[in-house]
């Protein structure tokens, strides 16, 4: 793998990752492995390219759903190393003038790594530095934002208490990228402000005008998403007052009546961010505030009808830059709203909904054809050992389930035959050129 500096302009560096003849070769041979349903013939083709990134990809989620996260970190820690012996002298990931067409599948690898490793670094308890994996992602392509980094922002800067960063992105970008749409943005700024309120260090006039900023933003937040409230209470294990429970605008009504892509917004919202509500004070600042929503709809503020129009004529659809996100993110709640053209369409771990316009510089050659046929893989796997083979036969299909078996009996085994080999494999020292007057401190 290799970047070259495609154009630089108004201060902006556009990069692409490129595949020299010899990695086109071993991906076609991945592709392959793919479609025969092998695992084991990823484990081969590691054993020969053991920084194969489509490969280190697709087998770290197969350890990731076998529980083992150990191997699957350093897998994905593996695809890092190998992109970066390949950066371009002048690619800075710490400028935020880099740009990686996300089109491109070469780099496209590079954005998911970085999106899978962020994940991995949010679970073992460094929010701080997924926070900056997650600017860095998104500094990459912020315009269109391929894996919608914005809807994880807002998580991990409440995780890392980075308050006046998330207030700041806020503002800041709330003019042209229409924030306060995103539930997560509407809830996630009030918690900002509320945190800030409770601060010891700033004076009395300051804490009343945080606290009443922060009570204005969470009222019309759950005035323009009602159907967060119920999901909310429910995971946090809350129950909720009659009052609240049995009026109609947090009813059963306000989630029914949630077009689909707001209930996949909110869904995911709920269960990524419902643990932050755990915290001491937020619960009773949270029922303080729905009560007062309650007021404003019963004396028909107009307020609450002007988000319920707009409720209607938003979100009729998701761009599909935020199923890509839902699927990466494997949160249950949200997973199960996707529609079904996302859900019924195949997909793999080494690349989640790619872009309807890609751009391909090289082009897989044409296999030999070898007939459309509606037959399971592993049915005309036994077809071509036995010529004789039906699936309609009971003793074929018995022998079918007893493979079915012996295929999870092989997934495990290669668990263990990947470990081995993952610690017999030494990184290799990237071919710096001799620079006597580089400073001995500065980063490779």
């Amino acid at each position: 793998i290799s970047m070259t500096l495609v154009e630089s302009k108004d201060g902006i560096q556009h990069f692409n990752f490129e595949h020299n003849r010899d990695y086109q070769q071993v991906q076609f041979k991945f592709f392959d492995a793919v479609e025969s349903m092998d695992p084991n013939n990823f484990v081969i083709l590691l054993q020969l390219n053991p920084y194969h990134i489509d490969s280190l990809l697709q087998l770290s989620d197969v350890c990731r759903m076998q529980e083992d996260q150990e191997t699957a970190r350093d897998l994905i820690e593996r695809a890092l190393y190998s992109f970066e012996c390949a950066f371009h002298p002048v690619f800075s990931l710490t400028s935020g003038t880099c740009r990686l067409d996300y089109r491109r599948p070469e780099n496209r690898a590079f954005h998911l790594v970085l999106f899978k490793h962020m994940i991995f670094l949010e679970k073992r308890g460094c929010p701080r530095t997924a926070l900056e994996y997650c600017k860095l992602i998104l500094s990459l392509d912020p315009d269109d934002d391929p894996l919608c980094m914005l809807l994880i922002f807002d998580f991990l800067c409440l995780r890392c208490r980075e308050y006046t960063t998330l207030i700041r992105l806020y503002e800041e970008w709330e003019v042209h990228r229409n924030l306060s749409q995103l539930p997560n943005f509407s809830f996630s700024v009030a918690h900002s402000y509320y945190h800030l309120s409770q601060q010891e260090d700033i004076s009395l006039v300051e804490k009343q005008q945080l606290k009443q900023k922060s009570n204005v933003l969470l009222q019309n937040a759950l005035i323009m998403f009602p159907g967060a409230l119920m999901p909310l209470l429910d995971r946090c294990t809350v129950q909720p007052d009659a009052a609240v429970s049995s009026h109609a605008f947090f009813g059963p009504s306000s989630q029914i009546g949630q077009h689909p892509a707001l209930s996949e917004l909110v869904s995911l919202y709920v269960g990524r961010c419902h643990s932050l509500w755990k915290e001491a004070g937020l619960m009773l600042w949270l029922e303080e505030n729905v009560r007062q929503v309650l007021k404003r709809v019963d004396s028909q503020d107009p307020y609450v009808e002007d988000c319920q129009n707009k409720r209607k004529q938003r979100y009729q659809s998701a761009p599909r830059n935020i199923h890509r996100h839902v699927l990466m993110s494997e949160i249950k709640e949200a997973t199960a709203t996707l529609p079904l053209e996302v859900t019924t369409q195949p997909g793999m771990g080494f690349d989640p909904l790619p872009p309807l316009d890609s751009i391909f510089s090289y082009i897989r050659p044409e296999r030999q054809n070898m007939g459309a046929s509606n037959e399971s893989t592993l049915s005309l796997f036994f077809r071509s050992l036995l010529p004789n083979f039906n699936l309609q036969r009971p003793e074929d299909r018995q022998e079918v389930a007893r493979a079915g078996r012996e295929l999870n009996q092989e997934v495990n085994r290669l668990m263990v035959a990947m470990r081995d080999m993952l610690a017999n494999i030494q990184f290799r020292e990237p071919q710096w050129e001799d620079n006597h007057d580089r400073d001995e401190e500065e980063w490779d």
